[in-house]
């Protein structure tokens, strides 16, 4: 039944979903007009929010290219491919497949996003040199798995409330993650989401007729071979050479990196972050690459994949500026308060947070957006605040099933475009929304 729901979804996705910075550059000009003629906004002003903020995500742009680059050079590491081909040698089957590769997402996903958009892509690739299956399908099971990130253990919104000096302290105090992440209905939907997403990918499964399969060769990354070329004639090496296939001068660097994380974690008792997540695959990426050499050639490859993140975050920077500045993001959100009741209020916080999602794709971001209006809201209907925070959470890891901007690094790695995996994330987005909704106002 999901096969013959999914196969038009993906038909009506193929057909006319555009390339993702097409995408942006439409909701660019559907936001702008959006602030002119509902928050009544002169051109010129939101021309000025859209330039200003232009520019805001610089730091996490460059973030968000090393979780590629960075994920990228580790799988290439001849240790690593070794152990991805070892685990996706338990698929035997197409569904098996899809099966594993959605628990693996999830599981890293729920540990740390970044994490998951690395593992989860590298680990599609691995299966499709293993198991003949649909290769779209397997990167969209891949990428399902980012629906629990904020739920998860870096979770931004539960985290920011967690902690001490917040912005919004004053007005609802600290909220510990025993009443957010390890809450009993945040724990039980993570759980059902880990049980019916992998039925749901396993059963968009496409017959053979309609399946899309790639060759296992063209996923085949720069091999540890190419990069030890001139080994065998070590002595006639310039020193310039022997510097680049210096195994000490990789090992020597990497270690030290390897050992300020264990002083990090282990003396400092820092938690899991996207930088310390980047830190930990570039310096394990230098020591299992051995040499410098290797490890620039697999650069090489990685950035290929990087042209998408580069020139699109710059114009979702200048959109979430817009949303902001204007007062769009505050009138979605109002609208939605104003028909809720102290039982609703998390059912239409989430629905609003996954509609600003689509313009705002930041949770960090959509907090600070949405927090001054939800929380006077449940204070003055008497919801409970952890929950009303938890349900913007998960509104905005929702729609990032359907949101572009995340999926940029799963792509590049995959070597697919949006609208290849677009079709069945639809499907995902329509059943995690039925299930979420459920477990919010019920659970």
């Amino acid at each position: 039944m999901l096969t013959k729901a999914a196969k038009p979804l993906v038909k009506l996705v193929d057909r006319y979903l555009p390339d993702p910075y097409i995408f942006v550059l439409l909701l660019t000009l559907v936001v702008m007009i959006s602030a002119v003629v509902a928050e009544q906004k002169t051109p010129l002003d939101v021309i000025s929010y859209w330039g200003d903020g232009f520019w805001a995500l610089l730091s996490f742009s460059m973030q968000m290219l090393l979780v590629l680059v960075a994920g990228f050079m580790l799988a290439s590491s001849p240790p690593i491919k070794k152990l991805l081909d070892a685990i996706a040698g338990f698929a035997k089957s197409a569904p098996q497949a899809i099966i594993l590769v959605t628990l693996v997402s999830l599981a890293a996903s729920w540990i740390n996003w970044g994490f998951g958009l690395v593992v989860g892509a590298l680990f599609a690739k691995a299966l499709a040199r293993k198991v003949r299956v649909d290769y779209r399908l397997l990167v969209a099971s891949a990428y399902s798995g980012f629906v629990v990130w904020h739920g998860g253990l870096a979770g931004s919104i539960p985290l920011t409330i967690a902690t001490a000096g917040h912005f919004a302290e004053a007005q609802i105090g600290i909220i510990p993650t025993s009443e957010t992440i390890f809450a009993s209905f945040n724990l039980l939907l993570v759980l059902i989401l880990f049980v019916v997403m992998p039925l749901v990918n396993r059963f968009m499964l496409p017959e053979d007729k309609d399946s899309i399969y790639i060759d296992p060769k063209a996923l085949e990354d720069v091999s540890s071979e190419e990069s030890n070329t001139g080994h065998a004639s070590n002595a006639m090496m310039r020193p310039a050479d022997k510097l680049e296939n210096s195994r000490l001068l990789g090992w020597s660097v990497g270690g030290a990196g390897l050992v300020y994380l264990g002083y990090y974690f282990a003396v400092q008792g820092g938690s899991l972050n996207l930088n310390l997540v980047n830190f930990l695959f570039l310096f394990l990426a230098i020591v299992l690459h051995q040499t410098p050499r290797s490890l620039l050639l697999s650069l090489n490859e990685a950035i290929k994949g990087g042209a998408g993140i580069v020139i699109q975050f710059p114009f979702y920077a200048g959109i979430m500026a817009v949303m902001m500045q204007s007062g769009l993001a505050q009138s979605i959100s109002e609208g939605f308060v104003a028909i809720a009741s102290a039982e609703s209020l998390p059912f239409w916080s989430f629905i609003s947070a996954g509609i600003v999602n689509i313009f705002v794709p930041s949770g960090g971001g959509q907090w600070a957006v949405q927090a001054p209006i939800m929380l006077p809201a449940a204070e003055a209907l008497g919801a409970d605040v952890a929950r009303v925070a938890m349900a913007v959470a998960w509104g905005d890891a929702w729609t990032n099933l359907i949101q572009p901007f995340w999926a940029l690094p799963v792509l590049a790695i995959a070597g697919l475009k949006a609208r290849d995996i677009m079709g069945f994330c639809l499907m995902q987005l329509i059943i995690t929304g039925i299930i979420i909704s459920i477990a919010l106002s019920w659970f």
